[in-house]
């Protein structure tokens, strides 16, 4: 699937695994959080970067400790209404401070990439038409007042007459 990251489509250097398929001896791998735990040691001691694919349903239990050893964590959305991985990605940036990728996979859409990218998504798979035309356009909806502050807007301004209010840097 086309990943988008940084203003462009990228190639995508990852490769995730099923919980059942054999650990490669090179490359960057992803793994579920389930076989992260499992095999912990083991990934941990690869030379080549380990990631993290979490669905919505996980929780960080057992893999904070090892943030800043993931050079990658990717948080599906199983469908478009389910935004547990919004709060999942700002626990990550925020709480617990991640600086590495973090990805939205599965039922990406354009209009949501605005709000992704508030809540700490830094790269985006995506599979619609639509959105691949968008983006490769440079045609995603940029919303720039916001009413609470996010993880990604280190140059918010907070506009004299409401200071509860954030108006966001131009993105992508």
């Amino acid at each position: 699937m086309p990943l988008y990251r940084s203003g462009a489509f990228v190639t995508d250097d990852w490769t995730f695994l099923t919980d059942d398929t054999p650990l490669p001896a090179t490359g960057a791998v992803g793994v579920s959080r389930t076989r992260f735990l499992a095999e912990r040691d083991a990934l941990l001691g690869r030379t080549d970067p380990v990631g993290v694919m979490l669905t919505a349903g996980d929780t960080l239990a057992g893999i904070v400790p090892d943030l800043p050893r993931l050079a990658l964590i990717a948080l599906r959305f199983p469908k478009y209404g389910d935004g547990r991985p919004y709060s999942l990605a700002r626990l990550l940036r925020e709480r617990h401070g991640y600086r590495g990728e973090l990805r939205a996979i599965g039922d990406v859409l354009h209009d949501q990439i605005p709000l992704m990218r508030r809540c700490g998504f830094d790269a985006f798979e995506v599979s619609h038409p639509s959105t691949v035309a968008a983006l490769r356009d440079q045609r995603v909806v940029a919303v720039r007042h916001h009413y609470q502050p996010a993880s990604a807007e280190a140059s918010e301004i907070r506009p004299e007459s409401h200071p509860w209010r954030r108006v966001s840097a131009p993105h992508l």
